[in-house]
């Protein structure tokens, strides 16, 4: 009788070097692209002309094409802060699947200071105190779980999870209750609707001739060259990195590994909250669609760049792109949802992934050996 083994097997490449792995993403991204392509002219678009004004984003020949960027930048800023501060969670291989929850709750405690104390502080200082309710209330979202895991071993997965939903709800309760005392709503509207945030509690923009540089753009560039140097470069980050490759290891080498997990996690989760704020701060008003999904899409965009904070800057720009872009392209082509983009960044990434698999892997045929 023979053993019955498999046709093939994975093999470990003996070296893939950078420049190998760079041309694979890019034959991903191609081969992603011809995909959409041939979806596009399925429904009747020209692939061309569809992907240059996605690309574009339809600045060239815009009346105000300062403003294109200006919305585009509303949307790269989220991303882009919450995916560097996945990555610190995933880095040390916890699993922190709670942006979508962890961002809400910082938008609401942001709005919370925005109508409370709006019409009294001046601007600077109200974006200030935004900004920090909005990081604390996202940080102790998520610590809260860090310190489940650390007690009790928990699921952390499973948690951040579920505790996104639990924020979602939480926030459209604010939404839907009109009631005397609910101060986020508008007095003056007959059905339940969020108030906008008086003036001084918009975030502060920067004129240069007709565009204005949002202000949390400096901020978040600022924020990736600071985790940049704190990944890489202090004893804290390299306590990241021991413990997500061995919490045993660094426990031998005398690191107190539940000090570190519920600080780095409060420190992910006060990023994403911050993200959160800024949002609601330039969009002056809270909505129930507050995070744009910039949660799971952060996962993606982490993920994609390797944890690593350069690569997670041109990911979420390109991602960004993609988003926007498509938004502006279906505007031109009633046919194409603007939720097309999702569908091109789910075939991109899959694709990548694969990529990625086979710049390390390789499927080797199984020789045939009769059992003993």
């Amino acid at each position: 009788m023979k053993n019955r083994q498999p046709l093939f097997h994975v093999v470990k490449r003996d070296h893939a070097g950078p420049g190998r792995q760079a041309a694979a993403y890019v034959a991903a991204v191609v081969l992603a692209l011809l995909v959409g392509a041939v979806l596009l002219m399925v429904q009747g678009v020209e692939p061309v002309t569809f992907y240059k004004q996605l690309l574009t984003m339809g600045i060239p020949g815009s009346r105000y094409p300062w403003r294109s960027v200006e919305n585009f930048i509303k949307l790269f800023v989220p991303l882009l802060i919450t995916s560097m501060a996945l990555a610190l969670a995933f880095k040390m291989r916890f699993w922190n699947i709670g942006g979508e929850g962890q961002f809400i709750m910082g938008a609401f405690w942001a709005g919370f200071a925005a109508m409370k104390l709006g019409g009294t502080l001046p601007q600077p200082l109200m974006v200030v105190v935004m900004a920090l309710c909005g990081a604390l209330g996202g940080g102790l979202y998520g610590v809260f779980v860090a310190a489940l895991k650390v007690k009790w071993g928990t699921n952390e997965t499973l948690l951040t999870l579920m505790l996104n939903y639990v924020a979602l709800y939480f926030l459209q309760y604010f939404a839907e209750t009109k009631t005397d005392w609910n101060f986020f709503l508008d007095p003056d509207s007959a059905r339940p609707k969020f108030a906008k945030f008086p003036a001084n509690a918009q975030m502060i923009t920067i004129p240069i001739g007709p565009f204005n540089l949002n202000l949390s753009l400096v901020i978040a560039a600022v924020l990736c060259v600071l985790l940049y140097i704190y990944l890489n470069y202090t004893k804290r980050g390299y306590e990241i990195a021991v413990v997500g490759d061995s919490p045993n290891t660094a426990r031998y080498a005398g690191m107190k590994v539940g000090k570190i997990v519920i600080r780095t996690i409060f420190l992910s989760a006060a990023l994403i909250g911050l993200a959160g704020a800024f949002q609601v701060s330039s969009a002056g008003i809270l909505s129930t669609s507050v995070t744009n999904d910039v949660g799971w899409t952060g996962v993606v965009v982490a993920w994609l760049a390797k944890l690593n904070m350069v690569g997670i800057v041109v990911a979420s720009l390109l991602i960004t792109v993609l988003q926007f872009g498509c938004q502006t392209a279906s505007t031109t082509y009633p046919s194409i949802d603007a939720n097309f983009a999702n569908l091109l960044q789910g075939v991109i990434l899959f694709i990548v992934l694969a990529a990625d698999f086979f710049t390390r892997f390789r499927l080797a045929r199984t020789r045939k050996e009769a059992a003993k």
